[in-house]
């Protein structure tokens, strides 16, 4: 462990939309803040080919493109991004306390503010065929990509609401979609099985898994398997989506912070802010509904403010602690 403790005003803990967005605002607010980017900088971002959907981008956008040009946005405000890792926090619970966390296991940080945006991670089948064509048709978000499957023939898997919910936003769009579900019913809501069923370009097949995602550049086919028979099937695609759901990424943050059963932070109200005072959650690791870049991003801007507005409630404790260094 090193000998220097450093203090920071605001330390942002993760990248993507979120972490950028926090951090252009904090920056133009002079809170001076201070990124660690995490072990996938930029986010989920970084994996998509196309971004169609996020606005200003009239002729759209490559995900790892406009992560740069985020962090350069962030830069040019004084932002310091750090490719690196927070591996240890021990929070305060008192208002105006200071936050102790531990970067890459031995540079001790203080930090006035955290705002949180580590993100969630979309759980895959870990096949090594989907890992391959992961930006070759393979997608965890129906709503960000199936634009791009507009007419075709795709596949979805899983069994609960929000693949439900997906396969029937891709049936509006799409010429037909298999939805594949691994027992042989739905986990999904009554209501939501009963809207998946009530459209006719939706095919369930329960009791039915992937047993290998075809083609070599992008998705051209997938074979099935059903896994009561033994029995296997090839049908033509263009794109599998997966849908059984997100891991977000906060647990180092457990005991101190509320977090709901699958681990994602509570915040109060319409704010960013966590149970202990001066910590902030944005973007996916507090979202579960709507996960996308744009209220990533919005959340983001709203941490920022949060802690603006927490450091003007308390005034600056650098006197406080100014005799320490």
């Amino acid at each position: 462990m090193s000998d220097k403790i450093e203090r920071v005003k605001t330390l942002i803990i993760g990248s993507g939309p979120a972490g950028y967005t926090a951090a252009i605002y904090a920056a133009r607010a002079d809170l001076k803040p201070v990124m660690y980017t995490g072990m996938e900088p930029g986010g989920q971002l970084t994996t998509t080919t196309e971004v169609d959907n996020f606005p200003g981008y009239p002729e759209g956008i490559d995900g790892p493109t406009m992560m740069v040009q985020l962090q350069q946005q962030a830069e040019r405000f004084g932002t310091e991004v750090r490719i690196g890792m927070i591996t240890s926090v021990e929070f305060s619970k008192e208002k105006g306390g200071i936050h102790k966390v531990v970067a890459d296991n031995d540079k001790e940080i203080e930090a006035e503010t955290v705002i949180i945006s580590t993100g969630a991670s979309a759980k895959y089948l870990n096949l090594p065929s989907e890992q391959r064509l992961r930006c070759g048709g393979v997608s965890a978000c129906a709503v960000c990509d199936g634009f791009f499957y507009k007419g075709q023939d795709v596949a979805i898997v899983g069994a609960g609401d929000t693949a439900a919910e997906e396969a029937s936003y891709l049936a509006n769009i799409c010429n037909k979609v298999t939805m594949l579900v691994r027992r042989d019913e739905m986990r999904a809501s009554k209501a939501m099985q009963h809207r998946v069923n009530s459209i006719k370009n939706i095919e369930v097949r329960y009791n039915t898994e992937v047993d290998e995602v075809l083609g070599e550049q992008v998705v051209e086919g997938l074979r099935m398997v059903n896994n009561q028979t033994g029995e296997k099937e090839e049908i033509a695609i263009t794109g599998l989506f997966i849908a059984i759901g997100h891991k977000p990424n906060t647990d180092i943050f457990k005991g101190q912070l509320d977090m709901d059963e699958k681990g994602y932070l509570i915040t109060k109200g319409k704010s960013t802010k966590t149970n202990l005072p001066g910590v902030f959650a944005s973007g996916d690791a507090q979202d579960k509904e709507y996960r996308q870049a744009v209220t990533a991003a919005g959340t983001g801007c709203m941490a920022a403010l949060d802690a603006e507005r927490y450091l003007a409630s308390i005034g600056s404790v650098e006197e406080a602690v100014a005799d320490k260094y």
